[in-house]
């Protein structure tokens, strides 16, 4: 199950870096690496600070087999993606819901503190997004007023919570990473947002 959302989280990433490549009109070439470090960037981030090396994709080849059949298929029926904005926005979602959960698990392997594991869980679901938006000339999302870290937060934190009621692992990470998506969707259709700390 945690490596389905391993790979899960990759597929949405994948998306999300295409449909921003597309939106800055790259070629074919920057259209992939935005894919690729859009994918793998904030878990390449996360494997180098537990010690995990070499990085999760360099040691099993089917995150860049997936991350290459991804793009390529983004690319090919991109004319079937209506309304870029908003599958960016939903791949986005999916791939934080997804990756917060990937990134729990890897502290909790480690051993790590639930708070360390929590801070994991979130940098493994936003620095891919930062870089493909400092990349392609962006303000990351997570430096805006959207709430975007803190559902990874509530989600990690509802993840240690389920955890002390001895459920289902499996019911415990779909419970969680449905949390993380429900509070993004949810923020964006309200439109609420962290209190804005500077004055008209």
């Amino acid at each position: 199950m945690f490596y389905t959302i391993d790979i899960l989280g990759t597929i949405a990433f994948a998306i999300s870096g295409v449909l921003v490549a597309f939106n800055k009109r790259m070629d074919l070439f920057g259209i992939l690496i935005i894919a690729f470090v859009t994918a793998v960037g904030g878990g390449t981030l996360r494997d180098i600070l537990i010690g995990n090396t070499p990085v999760s994709w360099m040691k099993d080849m089917n995150y860049t087999y997936v991350i290459m059949a991804s793009a390529i298929l983004a690319i090919i029926f991109r004319s079937k993606i209506d309304y870029l904005r908003t599958s960016l926005f939903l791949f986005d979602t999916i791939g934080i819901g997804l990756y917060t959960i990937v990134g729990i698990e890897k502290g909790i392997s480690a051993g790590l503190h639930p708070v360390i594991c929590i801070a994991l869980g979130t940098m493994t679901a936003t620095f891919g997004g930062v870089i493909r938006d400092i990349l392609c000339n962006e303000i990351p999302v997570i430096f805006r007023k959207e709430i975007y870290a803190t559902a990874c937060i509530i989600g990690g934190i509802a993840y240690f919570l389920l955890l002390k009621l001895l459920i289902d692992t499996n019911l415990i990470l779909i419970i969680s990473v449905t949390i993380v998506i429900a509070i993004r969707l949810l923020s964006v259709k309200f439109k609420l947002g962290l209190p804005n700390i500077y004055r008209n």
